[in-house]
């Protein structure tokens, strides 16, 4: 026993393949898929990828062409008219800006991104229990209005144009920068009558989701439409869906690595 070798930690994660991007996002799994049992490639993926590859976020568009991916500027499937959309968009930019180390939410896409959400499962609630009775929920509580979240946006940017007119008399996407701050901020805080009973929704709560889709509009994989041409990933520094790490993981030194998308 004294003989055998001893593996360090960097042979371990060689040897098990973690090192080759199993941890990150699933790649493991992804990079396996198209191949057969005997190595060779399949066909599979680029049959897929030639329909359009389109999925339950609301379709999807664009295409892998030598490692590139064009994500579309325009081809909403949920917000029905400009006025709306511009409203969203200017929101999330003021809660993801752009500054000096790179885009904001309009840049990155983030509306996009949720533009396709709730268009799909996520906006219709369809994997949730929906029905009563319903209370007003406590901060520990997740989502428990009888509104699925698609109404709930409809409501939230009809308030957020609705506070903009009756304040300023214009809409909110072109009020500047300092006004929208002030109508986000009391939607933070609660302050904004929604309407409607406490327990159907609140204009804190439509603050609470709107501020967790622009951060994941801002960090998703670019194949839902946000984080448009990984930026938001080169921000973070993260390497997004390497196949691999073999290259670099005898390095001592830390390896600034582009990112791929699980499509690259």
């Amino acid at each position: 026993m004294a003989d055998e070798k001893q593996f360090s930690r960097r042979d371990f994660l060689k040897t098990t393949g973690v090192a080759t991007g199993g941890i990150i996002g699933g790649s493991l799994l992804g990079g396996l898929i198209g191949f057969n049992l005997d190595g060779k490639s399949s066909d599979s993926s680029k049959d897929s990828s030639d329909q359009g590859g389109g999925d339950s976020h609301g379709g999807h568009d664009g295409h892998s062409d030598g490692g590139m991916f064009d994500v579309p500027d325009k081809g909403r499937v949920f917000f029905e008219n400009d006025a709306d959309f511009a409203t969203i968009e200017a929101a999330m930019e003021r809660i993801f800006p752009e500054t000096d180390v790179g885009p904001g939410a309009k840049g990155l896409g983030a509306a996009y991104f949720l533009d396709g959400q709730l268009a799909g499962a996520y906006g219709f609630n369809s994997k949730e229990y929906m029905q009563g009775p319903f209370h007003e929920g406590l901060p520990t509580q997740g989502y428990q209005s009888h509104l699925n979240r698609a109404e709930y946006f409809r409501l939230g940017v009809k308030k957020l144009q609705e506070e903009a007119k009756s304040r300023h008399d214009e809409s909110f996407s072109q009020l500047d920068e300092k006004k929208q701050d002030e109508i986000l901020k009391d939607f933070q805080e609660g302050k904004v009558d929604f309407g409607v009973p406490k327990s159907t929704a609140t204009s804190s709560y439509f603050f609470t989701m709107l501020r967790s889709a622009t951060l994941e509009g801002a960090y998703c994989d670019p194949i839902y439409h946000g984080n448009r041409n990984m930026e938001g990933w080169k921000m973070k520094q993260f390497p997004g869906h390497q196949h691999s790490y073999l290259d670099v993981i005898e390095s001592d030194e830390f390896m600034d690595i582009e990112p791929l998308p699980n499509f690259g």
